[in-house]
């Protein structure tokens, strides 16, 4: 009965400030009232405190007047002046003096290439807060939505996280539009669709859906729709934002969302039936549904010639056990299996140990901690010495520790080529994960030997399989297994011999169109 009394005390205490809440919103979505000088004053005194909130006001003729709202810094004034102000005093001077004026009489007038109009105090404020500028006139109850948007933005460089030797070297910038556009360049077809919405109480940040309604399932483009609709947070700053907010498993260390600043990936992800995701403000587009071994796969993989390819993925899949598997090996074999290693070798290793203190497992987690801080400080520090401190100071600290006594140089061989080959997988993410993991294997080998190693790769593969992406097993194709789509896994097949699309999103429209004539 106590709960139930501070239950009703704290929902009456909230009533006041809940329907004050709800009369705001009710206020906002009213409609003008046509008065201009009422209208005005409500929306200036919603942007009371707001320095960059700015207004002009015009005289049209003798009965009527009309005010211009913007904020400074997101209106191009020079062009505002020239297709809106201009234009209504040229109009207004072969007008009669008391000539009856409407607000499609200025709207006609106007050269601006976008003019809409808006009957309620939210789209007036929505339209001032995305950079639109906005006119008010009396006796009108609509107002007029001109879109004059200029702001400061990047130019399209090419992209430092997903660098490649052969293929197009440009990259997504922070400007949604800018970003759309790069994709509509690279897929030239009407079936190419895209869909916004506004995510974030404060931020009202724009976010766009993306994908080709011809191959795209259905169920996986409303699933995409449903998981956005549902964040609920005060600001999107990035698109790193909603990742954590739509994996099916937030918790795996294995990303469920490929992360990418190329147009080309997108594109190349949408023919196959995946929904891509750009967020304003952010050079990084989200594909979904992503699969593990699309996560290995690198965008100039598609541009070289296959045999190449098929080699360097081999290599790719090699080190990823090396980067994964390479020191908790060491360690087992140094700690319960010497017979595992050639007479000469275990003489060595045992000789180069012989003044450590530490046990084998100390010895790694201390380079590989040490290791990890290295690569964290060449990441912040600034570019042109970045690179250079990370790989002097592993030499320096590796050659400082074995001299020391405090690591074996055989562990420091190790280290060193465990941290090369994490360098190799072309997500960021899924090397978070590795590198991770590899702590986890680390202990197991320490306390179990090789058991412990095999079974910390049993946990790991059942985890992979029973993870969804979108619902999309996370192992396609293997586990469910399609011969056909294994075309473009461990290998990469001829382009002409990869002519289905991945049967877990393209089976919509399985075959790769093969015809010279454009469907549209």
């Amino acid at each position: 009965m106590k709960i139930i009394r501070q239950m009703k005390r704290l929902s009456a205490k909230n009533k006041p400030h809940m329907r004050e809440q709800s009369v705001q919103e009710q206020g906002n979505n009213e409609g003008l009232r046509g008065i201009l000088e009422e209208d005005f004053q409500r929306i200036k005194q919603l942007f009371e405190g707001a320095a960059d909130f700015a207004y002009r006001e015009i005289k049209i003729n003798a009965a009527y007047s009309a005010n211009i709202l913007y904020l400074d810094g997101l209106v191009n004034v020079e062009r505002m002046e020239l297709h809106v102000i201009h234009p209504i005093v040229k109009a207004n001077e072969k007008l009669p003096r008391n000539a009856e004026i409407t607000i499609d009489n200025i709207k006609g007038v106007l050269s601006s290439a976008q003019v809409k109009q808006g009957a309620t105090f939210q789209e007036v404020i929505d339209q001032i807060l995305a950079g639109g500028t906005i006119l008010l006139m009396n006796g009108s109850k609509s107002a007029l939505f001109i879109s004059e948007q200029s702001w400061e933005q990047r130019s399209v460089d090419e992209p430092a996280s997903e660098a490649v030797v052969i293929g197009p070297r440009e990259g997504f910038t922070e400007n949604i539009r800018t970003n759309g556009s790069m994709i509509r360049r690279r897929l030239k077809t009407t079936k190419l669709k895209f869909e916004y919405m506004k995510l974030g109480g404060l931020s009202q940040t724009e976010v766009m859906i993306t994908y080709l309604e011809d191959i795209a399932q259905h169920s996986i483009v409303e699933e995409v729709r449903s998981r956005l609709k549902r964040i609920e947070i005060d600001a999107i700053e990035d698109s790193g934002y909603i990742v954590e907010f739509i994996e099916d498993q937030p918790f795996s260390l294995f990303p469920q969302v490929l992360q990418t600043e190329r147009p080309d990936r997108v594109a190349g992800n949408l023919l196959e039936g995946k929904v891509g995701i750009l967020v304003d403000n952010s050079p990084f587009a989200l594909i979904v549904p992503v699969t593990f071994f699309e996560m290995m796969n690198s965008p100039e993989d598609y541009y070289g010639r296959f045999i190449m390819t098929s080699f360097i993925r081999f290599i790719r899949y090699l080190f990823l056990a090396v980067a994964l598997l390479f020191p908790s090996i060491y360690i087992a074999v140094t700690t319960f299996h010497h017979e595992l290693l050639p007479t000469n070798l275990i003489f060595s290793v045992a000789a180069s140990r012989e003044k450590v203190p530490f046990p084998a497992v100390v010895e790694a987690l201390l380079m590989e901690i040490t290791f990890e801080a290295l690569r964290e400080a060449g990441l912040r520090l600034p570019r042109p010495i970045g690179s250079t401190v990370s790989i002097v100071g592993a030499l320096v600290v590796g050659q400082a520790a074995v001299e020391a006594g405090i690591v074996s140089a055989p562990l420091v061989i190790v280290v060193a080529t465990t941290g090369i080959a994490s360098f190799m997988f072309p997500s960021y993410p899924l090397t978070g994960a590795i590198r991770l993991l590899r702590f986890f294997m680390i202990f197991l080998a320490a306390t179990l030997g090789f058991y412990g190693i095999l079974l910390g790769i049993f946990f790991i593969l059942v985890h992979l399989v029973q993870l969804r992406s979108f619902g999309v097993p996370y192992m396609a194709p293997i586990a469910p297994f399609h011969f056909n789509n294994l075309k473009d896994i461990f290998i990469r097949a001829p382009w002409w011999k990869i002519n289905e699309r991945p049967h877990e999103t393209g089976k919509r429209n399985l075959k790769r169109l093969s015809s010279r004539k454009p469907k549209y």
